[in-house]
């Protein structure tokens, strides 16, 4: 997380970015953080899907302590029950929530730390049938400040009321060096865990099937992440996931599979994504005081090619298509990816163009602000 002016800064350069980029491909930008008029340019352009039915408010956060809510979960054991955490500076905190936003109990990690928590996952212990809450100790502005980054493993609470819960640390390093990264999930087909970091080449970062205490453990990248990914989550089933952006979320069967996107509703800073308990809808946040909580239904076409199927939901990505993909395979990042910008010219999330415009303005802006450090020393 940056400074308050850092971020500021940074906002505002984004906005001038996205406000050109839309200008350059024809459409119109609203006045306010740009975000609005890109989803509904996606939707026009068919850069994002909007599902079947409507979007909904289903609750706003009451609790003034969860000012900057980084990451979302549905318990997978008590109902009408959602966690919560804040971004960087608040401490190894998280809340339960019940469905009209209120808080019912407040948790924090013994002896964990909160360096940059930015997104959590919940899972079921195959054996035992007991929820299990994953906390990702992940943002790294600097791309590479920290030697490694850490996830807590805490057993769900069986009981709502406030508390001091044991965790499980585990230190994570990346094969190809530091990044920033926002989203975390888990598979509930294997209790596999999967990192995606938040960069404008972002990857789909997978961890060993055992996870050790004692030793730093490597994620290995297994495939593409769209552009600057603030959160990730698994459908309870593991038949798909979903990654989302500031602009839109995008669905996938496996890395560089990509099932379609989805637009999001307006949001002062998207930073969250989940599914419901019965895999038919998402649920996205954001940050801020009394923070909204939509539940976004999935389009049909995503229900009907996420079905279940025999093989292990993270596939993958041969350099040569075969009939039955072998998991032993040695995986081939961005390779379903790259098909699809062969054919549409866009990544995930935002046209090419766009980009490229973006990085150009960036580019500008950042000469601009050094040239006025210089000169204010």
């Amino acid at each position: 997380m940056l400074s308050k002016p850092g971020e500021v800064l940074v906002r505002a350069f984004a906005v001038v970015g996205l406000t050109a980029a839309m200008a350059f491909t024809g459409q119109s930008a609203s006045v306010g953080d740009g975000r609005a008029a890109w989803a509904d340019a996606g939707q026009r352009t068919g850069q994002g899907v909007r599902a079947d039915g409507e979007e909904r408010l289903l609750f706003r956060f009451k609790d003034s302590r969860i000012s900057e809510s980084s990451g979302l979960a549905v318990s997978p054991t008590h109902e009408d029950v959602y966690y919560t955490h804040n971004d960087s500076g608040a401490g190894p905190v998280f809340y339960a929530v019940g469905p009209n936003g209120q808080t019912r109990a407040t948790f924090t990690l013994r002896g964990a730390e909160a360096r940059d928590w930015e997104g959590m996952a919940a899972s079921i212990d195959q054996k035992t049938g007991r929820g299990v809450l994953w906390f990702a100790d992940i943002g790294d502005n600097f791309d590479g400040a920290w030697p490694d980054v850490s996830v807590y493993k805490v057993a769900e609470p069986t009981v709502l009321s406030d508390a001091v819960v044991p965790a499980v640390r585990y230190r994570f390093r990346y094969e190809d060096g530091g990044h920033n990264a926002e989203g975390i999930m888990v598979n509930p087909r294997t209790g596999r865990l999967y990192i995606v970091t938040k960069q404008f080449a972002g990857a789909v970062y997978e961890a060993p099937k055992r996870l050790r205490t004692d030793r730093v453990n490597v994620l290995r990248k297994v495939g593409p992440a769209p552009i600057m990914a603030t959160d990730a989550a698994y459908a309870p089933d593991g038949s798909s996931f979903v990654i989302r952006t500031y602009f839109s979320a995008t669905v996938y069967r496996a890395p560089g599979e990509q099932i379609t996107r989805v637009t999001m509703p307006q949001l002062e800073q998207a930073e969250s994504i989940t599914y419901t308990r019965d895999g038919r809808y998402l649920l996205t946040g954001s940050e801020g005081k009394r923070s909204p909580v939509y539940q976004v239904p999935l389009p049909e076409e995503v229900l009907r090619e996420a079905a279940p199927e025999p093989t292990t939901a993270l596939r993958r990505a041969a350099p040569t298509p075969a009939p039955t993909p072998d998991p032993k395979l040695a995986p081939t990042p961005g390779a379903g990816a790259k098909a699809e910008q062969d054919d549409t010219g866009e990544d995930a999330g935002v046209p090419t163009s766009a980009v490229l415009l973006w990085l150009a303005i960036a580019a500008g802006a950042t000469g601009t602000i050094t040239l006025i450090a210089r000169n204010t020393r």
